[in-house]
């Protein structure tokens, strides 16, 4: 099998299509998939993928927040999008491919910012978030979505590792990498027995940013990056798990989004 799959929270797909097209046409990656398209299913620019050679969706969206899709070169034979929280917000999409990707399937996810202030009793969206990571750990704990072949992708909104942020002494209470997020985001990770496919060739003490603030006058000087999006594979997987690129480049095009697309390549 040889397989690549790419994540990109891309922060409005029809005002970025420009860009995600640029991207499928110089990277070429079998799958992709966005969060935050922002748009309900009817109004995803499919025609534009189609142009593309990306022939094949799942779509889970809602008007003008949030918003999942998986699109692929290779044909979905299910595809399934799940509800957390007792919210209706689309924040999930699931995609099962054929033989011609190895047999996968891919989990899209979109996991909740959680505003500013890191208190889930001053701060509801916050508190919102923790519920999210607990239900995702109780979802892998359940369901074993990693027990066959599978991929976990998304923006995850935390970054667990001390390297995974500028400075972890100044992020500790900063909303993404405070220690309870990253205590459940990594109890989320282990209930199924995820691998993160990026940190297996990319290990600890390397710098890893998927996402640099829209605040900063100058985002490439200031360097205060965040790893926020992830690639974690089912554990038959890792040993296929031949490159990762991330491709910061990403983040100096025009109107960019404050993401930037991470690949993994299986095989």
């Amino acid at each position: 099998m040889s397989v690549s799959v790419a994540t990109w929270n891309i922060n409005s797909v029809r005002l970025r299509i420009d860009l995600v097209t640029r991207f499928l046409e110089e990277h070429r990656p079998d799958i992709l998939c966005l969060q935050e398209t922002k748009c309900q299913d009817g109004q995803f620019p499919m025609a534009d993928f189609r142009k593309a050679g990306y022939e094949h969706a799942a779509i889970h969206g809602q008007k003008g927040y949030h918003g999942v899709a998986i699109v692929s070169r290779r044909p979905i034979v299910a595809s399934e999008g799940l509800h957390f929280c007792g919210k209706t917000d689309a924040r999930h999409i699931s995609a099962r491919f054929g033989p011609e990707a190895g047999g996968i399937t891919v989990h899209n996810f979109y996991v909740p910012a959680g505003g500013d202030i890191p208190d889930p009793v001053e701060n509801e969206k916050f508190a919102h978030k923790l519920s999210f990571l607990d239900e995702m750990k109780a979802w892998g704990t359940d369901r074993n979505p990693a027990g066959s072949k599978a991929v976990l992708v998304g923006d995850l909104n935390v970054a667990p590792l001390e390297t995974d942020v500028w400075s972890h002494k100044q992020m500790l209470k900063v909303v993404s990498h405070t220690p309870i997020e990253c205590e459940k985001l990594l109890a989320a990770q282990g209930a199924a027995g995820w691998v993160d496919a990026v940190r297996s060739l990319k290990p600890e003490p390397e710098k890893v940013y998927t996402w640099w603030s829209y605040r900063a006058a100058d985002w490439a000087a200031s360097d205060r990056g965040r790893r926020l999006d992830h690639v974690w594979v089912s554990p038959d997987l890792a040993p296929d798990v031949s490159r990762t690129h991330i491709l910061r480049d990403a983040r100096g095009w025009e109107r960019p989004s404050d993401h930037v697309p991470v690949i993994v390549n299986l095989g």
